[in-house]
């Protein structure tokens, strides 16, 4: 970008206006298919953030322009420890779209201190987005670490709530009954007798080559590449 100062002194007008010639129509297209709305290709924004490197209060300016695409920046330059807990809670609230949401869960939340204490609150969100961020969070322990989660508790409210729980939250809920069956043998009948029987996700298309979201089918593949 022509006029870019040095790096570490890139200022909030200069990196909006890369952002700017960046957007490509096509690209806008395909994202908001997926209920984003940038039309700035990922792998174009990572690479500015790779030569912008950590930039907090950047990161901050760049949250706050509500932009999606500079949201998304913002996630990629920040530091995760440096949030308290009540920023990333209302970040969480902040994040309109799909991409916003799920890199904030995963680049930021998850690096962070607060993250069991935003999991439990989240968790019982009457919000079913924000409550997603808990399940997310929860599928998160379910793999790295259990120990003290009610795995049969969790079964029980997947098994009662996702057939008919809003689609974000659906696919977190889902999501979790896959990780419990393939990490965890003991419950594994259960979480693919629960899929069997709820088939949600059954006829999700699904790619050559990729698969499937269906949890029953989900769970098999992963425990059969596990035991080749």
């Amino acid at each position: 970008m022509s006029g870019t100062t040095a790096l570490g002194e890139s200022t909030l007008h200069q990196v909006m206006s890369e952002l700017a010639a960046l957007e490509d129509p096509r690209a806008r297209e395909v994202n908001e298919k997926h209920g984003d709305d940038h039309g700035v290709n990922l792998g174009k924004l990572r690479a500015v953030a790779k030569r912008l490197k950590t930039q907090q209060e950047l990161a901050r300016e760049l949250w706050a322009t509500d932009d999606t695409a500079a949201k998304l920046l913002a996630l990629l330059i920040c530091r995760p420890k440096a949030f308290t807990r009540e920023e990333l809670d209302g970040m969480l609230r902040e994040s309109r779209t799909p991409k916003v949401h799920d890199w904030l869960v995963n680049y930021v939340v998850k690096k962070s201190a607060h993250a069991e204490a935003l999991r439990e609150a989240w968790f019982a969100d009457p919000d079913p987005v924000i409550a997603s961020a808990g399940w997310a969070l929860t599928s998160e322990r379910v793999v790295k670490s259990p120990e003290g989660l009610d795995l049969g508790g969790l079964l029980d409210t997947i098994e009662a709530g996702m057939k008919e729980a809003p689609e974000r939250l659906q696919w977190a809920m889902n999501h979790c009954l896959a990780q419990i069956g393939i990490e965890h043998p003991d419950f594994r009948a259960r979480a693919l007798s629960i899929g069997e029987r709820l088939e949600v996700l059954k006829d999700y298309p699904t790619p050559p080559n990729c698969t499937s979201p269906f949890a029953p089918i989900w769970i098999n593949e992963m425990v059969r590449r596990k035991q080749s």
